[in-house]
């Protein structure tokens, strides 16, 4: 369920990313000092010509095009920050060839966020790793078939690239796919799962080490491109899609004991929105998303004082 009223507000709002006719599917981190944004542009939404753009910026508000991911042929898409241990930032993608697309994910990495190596494929053919992060020495990644039969699998790997199926069935039903996941410092991980069939209602999950065992809960609402953030006093939040009433992307808290989410805030956005990308800096949280409230597909960068939380 969703509760109200909001408690939060949009401080800053720019458009930064609107250089193709759809820009979209974004990530945010703040690496080495500096910001940087990465997120497709294309002809559309479902065009076969995507490519990956980073941009980065100093102080989140004047930002300038830091590298361009390309392959011939492939449309790459929904690009995803993974912070390494050893210091260099690593981005997960989707590569999708042919017709109908089949799916494949890839994965690049850079000492500075300019200068990136070829992608290369990870995983398995046909399951998206969507979301990955890293906790104690091991990364661990959400995957999701995208044929039939539909699942989620959990996967781990130690050095980022040879990732090995944990869990071969971490939920089915409703066709799940899209994921936001963090661990807690106590070794807690959260899912945050997107559901399109069925009932299409999100499911939270949780597991303690060794995540073989997860407790799943019903929100009872629809949400589309999860992300999730532990602020620094201690609040999960979420920037998702909602789809009760007007769609929208709004930043929620989520409350994982009573298994519901409150909205803070609603983005300005409306129609093909959300894909938010989320960090904290300066006591405010950055919100990426990308939304076509203006005329067509854009990307901004929403600064957000949570008040209290």
């Amino acid at each position: 369920m969703i509760s109200r009223p909001a408690t939060a507000e949009v401080r800053a709002l720019r458009r930064i990313g609107d250089t193709a006719p759809h820009n979209a599917f974004t990530d945010l981190v703040r690496y080495a000092g500096r910001w940087f944004c990465a997120f497709r542009q294309g002809r559309s939404h479902l065009s076969d010509d995507g490519v990956l753009r980073v941009l980065t910026s100093s102080d989140a508000r004047s930002w300038q095009s830091a590298a361009v991911l390309a392959e011939a042929g492939v449309d790459l898409r929904d690009p995803r920050f993974v912070v390494r241990p050893d210091g260099r930032l690593q981005l997960l993608a989707a590569a999708a060839t042919g017709t109908p697309k089949r799916f494949r994910t890839v994965t690049t990495v850079s000492g500075d966020g300019h200068r990136w190596d070829r992608p290369q494929p990870i995983g398995e053919p046909d399951v998206w790793v969507w979301q990955a992060a890293w906790h104690d020495e091991a990364m661990y990644g959400i995957g999701y078939a995208t044929r039939e039969p539909r699942f989620v699998r959990l996967y781990r790997s130690e050095d980022g690239f040879d990732l090995r199926p944990e869990v071969d069935t971490l939920f089915s039903g409703g066709y799940p796919n899209e994921s936001g996941l963090i661990f807690e410092p106590d070794g807690t991980a959260t899912c945050l799962l997107r559901r399109d069939g069925g009932t299409a209602t999100a499911q939270l999950g949780q597991a303690h080490p060794p995540y073989r065992e997860w407790t799943w809960t019903d929100l009872g609402v629809r949400v589309g491109g999860p992300a999730l953030y532990r602020v620094p006093n201690g609040t999960l939040v979420a920037g998702v899609r909602l789809h009760d009433g007007a769609v929208r992307t709004a930043i929620c808290a989520v409350d994982v004991a009573r298994g519901r989410l409150q909205e803070l805030v609603t983005l300005p956005s409306d129609g093909d929105s959300s894909y938010p990308g989320l960090a904290w800096h300066d006591g405010l949280l950055h919100v990426s998303y990308y939304s076509s409230h203006e005329e067509r597909s854009c990307v901004y960068l929403a600064e957000v004082d949570l008040g209290s939380r």
